[in-house]
């Protein structure tokens, strides 16, 4: 049995993300002049890209990543849900409005990059992508190729950029769709996912072969329990977050709409 304890140290995953971060502090430090921005630095931001490199190490560098591609669907669930959801908000929420305003000057940018982060666009993103990298074949191979397995994770972590840009946009160029848009969105890509956790939680067989004939981190834990335990991981994690994000929309919905009928009624008769 292959330690599952083990911490990845490679260069290209530890030296990346020190690389990015070293990005991040330089462009928004000594360099933001160059964005056009004499905004001091932002900590308050700066704290939540941070954290998002965090997550994104203990979900692909922590044993979560050896348990996850020898031993457990359920584990390698996890590490999806840390990498779509609070690796890449909290990623999105550091990323300071400045930083696209210079990247967005030119109108055919602007027309491109309106294009894709379109609501429409990335829901069908982020709803292609994880229905792809789930179809047993493609799956597996991921799990038995390591550099297929990293770039599963970051199209995952990508993907989840798109799915959010819409709700979390930092761009003033580009802001988030409204309220009422957002609830809309929200159900949309919801119900987009459904057939993906029905073919894993309904499916009588076995999908994946690595974690049918993976050894047992738990003697009374079998492949069959292992796969409905992984739906129910992605479906219910899903369903808390999107929860979350609905009730902030419905919230600011409501807000909205109040104020907007508070001063239409306050406007003096004619």
């Amino acid at each position: 049995m292959i330690d599952w304890r083990h911490w990845h140290n490679e260069p290209y995953l530890v030296g990346g993300l020190i690389l990015l971060g070293w990005a991040y502090t330089l462009f928004c430090g000594p360099l933001r002049s160059l964005f056009g921005s004499d905004l001091p630095y932002p900590k308050a931001k700066a704290i939540a890209f941070y954290s998002a490199l965090v997550i994104f190490y203990l979900a692909v560098g922590s044993p979560l990543d050896q348990v996850g591609e020898r031993y457990l669907l359920s584990a390698h669930m996890i590490q999806h849900q840390l990498l779509l959801y609070p690796a890449a908000i909290l990623f999105l929420c550091g990323l300071p409005s400045w930083l696209f305003s210079s990247l967005l000057r030119s109108t055919s940018r602007q027309r491109f990059f309106r294009l894709i982060t379109h609501p429409i666009s990335c829901a069908l993103i982020y709803i292609s992508v994880l229905s792809a990298w789930h179809v047993p074949a493609i799956y597996d191979w991921a799990l038995q190729d390591k550099i297929v397995h990293v770039i599963e994770h970051l199209m995952f972590f990508v993907a989840a950029l798109f799915y959010w840009w819409p709700l979390l946009s930092p761009a003033r160029e580009i802001p988030p769709i409204k309220p009422g848009a957002q609830i809309l969105y929200l159900l949309a890509v919801t119900i987009g996912m459904t057939p993906l956790f029905a073919f894993l939680a309904f499916s009588e067989e076995i999908l994946y072969p690595t974690y049918e004939f993976a050894p047992r981190l738990f003697a009374d834990f079998d492949p069959a329990e292992d796969q409905l335990l992984g739906a129910a991981i992605m479906k219910l994690g899903g369903m808390a977050v999107t929860f979350c994000a609905l009730a902030f929309a419905f919230y600011r919905w409501y807000v909205t709409s109040d104020s907007l009928g508070r001063n239409r009624g306050s406007r003096p008769a004619r």
